[in-house]
């Protein structure tokens, strides 16, 4: 295990000027997020897909089927749409409505098709900016109480078809980017046909009071489940098996008032994943930060566990995460990543009580994610980590790196035991970086005493 001496007199000697809240503050500001969070409301209707033309395990487009469903409920003022057992084909997205609940019973696979003509435009985002794309499998605009329960799967055949495009999407990604600094207007950012940017499998935007419990997902296109733009939401009780590239589980983006509980994340990229828009656009949405969120109790298993950004220029604050267990190898346990790009802040973290297994690095704060941008340093503050548990870090245990002119401040780092890595720690241009009960390795005892052998070697 290597570190260097230099390292330990920056974090042992700090300047204190911040304080981690007490347990009972923490419980408070947890509890007061999340007793502000309103599930939604849903009249007292029920209808079943099977009553509008729907015909599981056939061949048969259940499409229209369950457009007409959902059209009847917006008649009624909302309600329940029930999925009975049975395998649907679906040749397009499922587009939600207000006051409607989505539920799919034991043993629902809704196997969503691949042909993009089949996805019209709409209002989505693609990693930080928003544009005009493909419709996200399942989808919702400008809604309020909304809920997509059961213990039924989602299939998106992400494998299948949509991970082709993979290598196609590049030019189409670089002109959002451009489109993003220099302001372009939104109704001249149609992409869609040529472009190769893959859809989300579940995205709600601009949308309040909702739930997503239970349902299982499965290979994803692209981002699992996305909330753009949302306010008051439970995502409680998910699984996953989705292993394409860039699937993250949940991504929250300009989103406040989240809870995330007893999630089964198993999925190819991100578990969590807390953004807040991409560098000019997103720093023009500095009023709608990611804020007020709280995860707890889920078992976590993918590429990175925890994270925040790289896509954060409207700022993300009030972070609370608590009581997880990883299963099986992650690259990177917490992960913190911006870069000159990007503006916006980190701040006012909280994570507890986090076990992991195998990690390259357990804990990565980085200020130039991709070594590239310049003029717009990220602010990281106020960031407390206790009670950690790694198993083993191949690579390096801690990480933080920030700028000479713009250093991550005011850290506290307590009770983390790493039995095994290949380096210590690397933390460079911070300020006040507070550790206590940081052991990396095997845990010192009693000091030895001068024996025998030893004066017979000093003479």
């Amino acid at each position: 295990m290597k570190n260097k001496i230099s390292l330990f007199l920056l974090v042992l000697f700090p300047m204190l000027s911040f304080a981690q809240l007490s347990s009972e503050e923490k419980q408070t500001r947890i509890d007061e997020i999340v007793n502000r969070i309103q599930l939604p409301e849903i009249p007292e209707v029920e209808v079943s897909v099977l009553d509008y033309g729907a015909k599981p395990n056939s061949a048969k487009d259940s499409k229209k089927a369950f457009d007409k469903a959902i059209k009847s409920l917006q008649k009624k003022g909302g309600g329940k749409l029930i999925v009975p057992k049975g395998e649907y084909q679906l040749e397009g997205p499922i587009h939600l409505i207000s006051n409607m609940e989505l539920h799919l019973a034991e043993g629902v696979l809704l196997d969503f098709g691949t042909n993009p003509k089949d996805y019209p435009m709409v209002l989505t985002s693609w990693e930080g900016t928003m544009l005009y794309n493909y419709s996200p499998l399942i989808y919702g605009n400008n809604l309020k109480n909304v809920a997509i329960t059961g213990s039924g799967t989602i299939n998106g055949n992400g494998k299948e078809f949509w991970q082709s495009w993979k290598p196609k999407e590049d030019p189409a990604k670089q002109k959002s980017r451009e489109m993003n600094h220099n302001s372009t207007p939104l109704k001249d950012r149609q992409f869609g046909e040529g472009s190769y940017l893959r859809p989300q499998l579940l995205q709600l935007v601009n949308s309040e009071n909702i739930l997503i419990e239970d349902i299982r997902i499965e290979n994803a296109p692209f981002w699992c489940v996305h909330l753009l733009k949302c306010k008051s939401a439970t995502l409680r009780g998910l699984s996953y098996d989705s292993h394409n590239s860039n699937n993250d589980g949940i991504d929250l983006e300009y989103t406040s008032d989240v809870l995330i509980e007893d999630v089964t994340f198993d999925n190819g990229d991100d578990n969590v994943a807390i953004k807040a828009g991409r560098d000019d656009e997103g720093r023009a949405n500095a009023a709608t930060p990611s804020e007020n969120i709280v995860m707890r109790n889920c078992l976590l298993k993918g590429l990175h566990a925890f994270v925040i950004g790289s896509e954060m220029s409207a700022g993300v604050r009030n972070v609370f995460v608590q009581n997880c267990k990883a299963h099986g190898y992650l690259k990177r346990g917490i992960y913190f990543k911006t870069n000159p790009d990007r503006g916006g802040y980190i701040k006012d973290i909280y994570i507890d009580n986090l076990k992991f297994d195998k990690t390259e690095d357990l804990f990565y704060i980085t200020s130039f994610y991709h070594g590239e941008g310049e003029g717009h340093n990220s602010k990281i503050s106020n960031i407390y980590i206790n009670n950690i548990k790694c198993e083993e870090a191949t690579g390096t245990a801690v990480v933080i790196q920030g700028f000479e002119d713009s250093k991550v401040e005011n850290v506290q780092l307590q009770n983390i035991k790493v039995k095994k890595a290949n380096n210590g720690t690397s933390i460079t241009n911070t300020k006040n970086v507070v550790v206590d009960n940081l052991i990396i390795g095997a845990e010192a005892g009693v000091p030895t005493a001068a024996g025998k052998d030893v004066g017979e070697k000093n003479k």
